[in-house]
């Protein structure tokens, strides 16, 4: 005897929202939290030393990191196109707004890794000093997020899609929450760079 979950295609009457969501809202507050903590260490960090270095002086290029930020918002663009196309049964445009928001994740992620390779090259690692060891520290933790996102997005692009022809409703909730949480990465960035790279 089989019983289904409930609430994972239809919303709760008592919240009005389905069991996912609730899940990647709870799931996200979880992660604020997560990436605060990051933040005010770092304002601890740098009001705490009169001497706190440009991150120019560690070789990190604005350029390359102005970039990054512009294929993360076009991401976020093909992440929302790609659920509006299923929610208008437009399954091709699925796939290619979908593909082309994994395609800008590992973009990000092979930027990403030339400019590590670079600090790593002149010698810069996060044993240096403070801002070092915190710039790796957000940037390989945001970088793992995307990561995650990208991997779960062509989970959904590919073998994740067959639960189109069995749940339908089912499938967009999961490709809608999946935008929340790409939404949320990319926000990060927005205040990672201009923290790290600007000030």
């Amino acid at each position: 005897m089989s019983m289904a979950i409930p609430y994972t295609a239809e919303a709760r009457p008592d919240t009005g929202l389905t069991n996912v969501k609730i899940g990647i809202w709870l799931f996200l507050a979880s992660e604020v939290m997560l990436f605060g903590g990051l933040f005010a260490s770092y304002i601890i960090l740098r009001v705490g030393d009169p001497n706190w270095p440009h991150g120019a002086e560690f070789g990190l290029s604005v350029p390359i990191a102005f970039v990054n930020t512009l294929v993360l918002i076009v991401s976020s663009y093909t992440m929302v196109m790609a659920w509006t196309s299923l929610l208008r049964d437009k399954l091709s445009r699925f796939r290619l707004y979908q593909g082309m928001t994994v395609l800008c994740g590992l973009t990000f992620l092979g930027i990403k890794t030339f400019e590590y390779n670079e600090k790593f090259h002149h010698g810069h690692f996060p044993s240096e000093h403070n801002f070092l060891a915190i710039y790796f520290t957000l940037t390989g933790l945001h970088g793992l997020h995307v990561l995650g996102g990208a991997l779960y997005n062509a989970y959904l692009l590919g073998p994740g899609s067959k639960m189109l022809k069995t749940s339908r409703q089912q499938f967009i909730n999961r490709v809608e929450c999946s935008g929340l949480f790409w939404h949320f990465v990319d926000l990060v960035w927005i205040f990672l760079f201009p923290v790290l790279y600007l000030l």
